[in-house]
């Protein structure tokens, strides 16, 4: 192949590639703070400013992240470690060289951005992170997302740098990728490549999965999940939950403190944030349901991300998916009203992994033991809807081990272990709470109201069920609230609001014989307890 031939005579590059692509470009503007860059990315034409503050911009052709053109560099260091498949595509030294060199030669003479950042409030585990990019707004993505930090001394690499080359189009095969897009981790030398996609999410969650590699390396627990913590007690707890299943949301509680809406780690001493940021869908975002979070869309210091708004006006329409339905806002977690401002909160009391079950059978509340809580944590279960993809006509099971099996570098079974100590450690409860369709599966029955899953998830952090009584599920043996404060009773029993029962019994057990194939690829990786913990 041409990249075969070509690196062949690529001279061996500097550790801190960086220094390189910076001491070729045409201009460099360092550091630059948010009010800057709003001005400089106004002036590219990158975008356009909007009532209240907010920056809006395009990502082009790609409006999400593309995990067929993701890649980690296979190195001797490494391959025992990272959980290579689908998620963690290997690419050799040798391809991944022809690559950088390819986007080194592409930011030559240009006009660039660099952001020197950290990741993680811990001080103890932060790493620092020096993004380079050939655009105003993806710097300042960059800044709001990570940590803005000092910047980097003279001769003082950075542990991970992002080379970003948005507008830079590969050639496919030609250059030993699948498409003409690449987001490649390299986690032996640090450093992350990014091509052909403008998509500003593909930085946070490169930077993310990186964090999945070496953080559990240290014998500590990255998870993707939100925390909060009660002003009050100083209690805190974990929300895991993949996309639509209402993470951000129910975290983002006027009664708490958000920690943070999406990357946490735990170690012995308690859970810290890895971001800086909040990077949250605002599609069709409700003002009544989700106060805070839609106070950020009309705030200065949020970036906007293919939403559409009025030309004249400059006002936004927030129900409009016409470019797409991941619709999105990047802002500082300062933008919010109540934000937990220290480095490491305490250890959880209670963990709630949050499931959309389409299917309408699952209850909304169920209590879990440990191995029930390793189970699920490791199945990752949520609904995929008709219409969120092409030819998909009824509702679909989706199995995501970890609630984010994309950017889990390591095998499941690894954060599954460091959770399963964390929860003896800690003696926090778990708890599987439901999001979704009650009455009948999505198109018969209807959507759990925001305000009863409130209610319910009030009622676990308030520590309601210290003396409640429940009921065992007959097929997943978790245990079930017979009531909980403020929530019709009628709500907790899925089975009694279909009015065919036999239906109903038909889809549970339907549901179930799906977790079970889905768990076939752990049973034999875990303890014979977590093995038996599902249906």
């Amino acid at each position: 192949m041409a990249w075969e031939r070509e690196s062949m005579a690529i001279s061996e590059a500097p550790h801190n590639v960086s220094e390189l692509v910076l001491a070729n470009a045409r201009v460099v503007h360092r550091n630059l703070s948010s009010p800057v860059l709003y001005e400089r990315a106004i002036t590219r034409s990158e975008g356009k400013l909007l009532q209240g503050g907010t920056f809006a911009v395009r990502s082009g052709t790609r409006t999400g992240r593309s995990p067929d053109d993701k890649f980690v560099v296979k190195t001797p260091e490494i391959s025992e470690h990272v959980w290579w498949g689908v998620h963690n595509q290997p690419m050799t030294p040798e391809r991944y060289e022809h690559v950088k060199q390819r986007i080194v030669k592409y930011l030559k003479d240009k006009e660039l951005f660099l952001q020197d950042c950290v990741v993680a409030q811990d001080p103890v585990h932060q790493r620092t992170v020096r993004v380079v990019t050939e655009n105003a707004y993806h710097a300042l993505f960059a800044r709001t997302m990570f940590i803005p930090s000092r910047p980097l001394r003279p001769g003082e690499s950075p542990q991970i740098t992002i080379l970003h080359a948005p507008f830079l189009a590969l050639e496919g095969d030609a250059d030993g990728v699948n498409s003409d897009a690449v987001v490649a981790l390299n986690p032996t030398d640090g450093e992350i490549l990014i091509a052909g996609t403008a998509y500003a999410g593909e930085m946070k969650k490169a930077v993310f999965t990186a964090m999945n590699y070496y953080l559990p390396l240290d014998g500590v627990l990255s998870l993707h999940s939100a925390a909060n913590l009660d002003p009050k007690t100083g209690k805190t707890a974990l929300f895991f939950g993949l996309s639509g299943t209402g993470k951000t949301t129910l975290s983002t509680d006027p009664e708490r403190l958000l920690i943070g809406d999406d990357e946490h780690a735990w170690t012995e001493g308690g859970i810290f944030n890895i971001e800086g940021g909040c990077y949250a869908k605002v599609i069709r975002l409700s003002k009544e349901a989700e106060p805070d979070i839609f106070e950020t869309t009309h705030l200065f210091g949020t970036i906007l991300e293919n939403v559409i708004f009025d030309e004249d006006s400059r006002e936004v329409d927030l129900d409009d998916d016409s470019i797409t339905e991941n619709t999105r806002g990047s802002y500082p977690l300062g933008s919010l009203a109540k934000v937990f401002t220290g480095e490491v909160a305490p250890h959880p009391s209670h963990v709630i992994l949050l499931t959309a079950d389409a299917f309408g059978v699952l209850p909304p509340l169920a209590r879990l033991s440990t191995p029930q809580a390793l189970y699920h944590f490791l199945s990752g279960y949520t609904s995929k809807l008709a219409g969120t993809e092409v030819n998909l006509k009824e509702p679909k099971a989706t199995f995501s081990a970890c609630y984010g099996a994309p950017f889990m570098a390591l095998n499941p079974t690894v954060y599954a272990d460091l959770l399963e100590q964390r929860l003896e450690m800690t003696g926090a409860q778990t708890w599987l709470v439901n999001t979704g369709w009650i009455g009948g599966p999505f198109g018969v029955g209807e959507r759990i109201a925001i305000q009863e899953t409130r209610k319910m998830v009030r009622a676990i952090l308030n520590d309601a069920f210290t003396s409640s009584t429940f009921r065992r599920d007959e097929i997943f043996g978790f245990e079930v609230p017979l009531q909980v404060p403020g929530v019709d009773r009628g709500l907790l029993n899925p089975r009694d609001l279909w009015d065919d029962k036999d239906a109903y019994d038909g889809a549970y057990q339907g549901l179930a014989d799906k977790f079970h194939t889905a768990f076939g690829q752990f049973r034999d990786l875990v303890k014979p307890e977590v093995a038996a913990a599902g249906p």
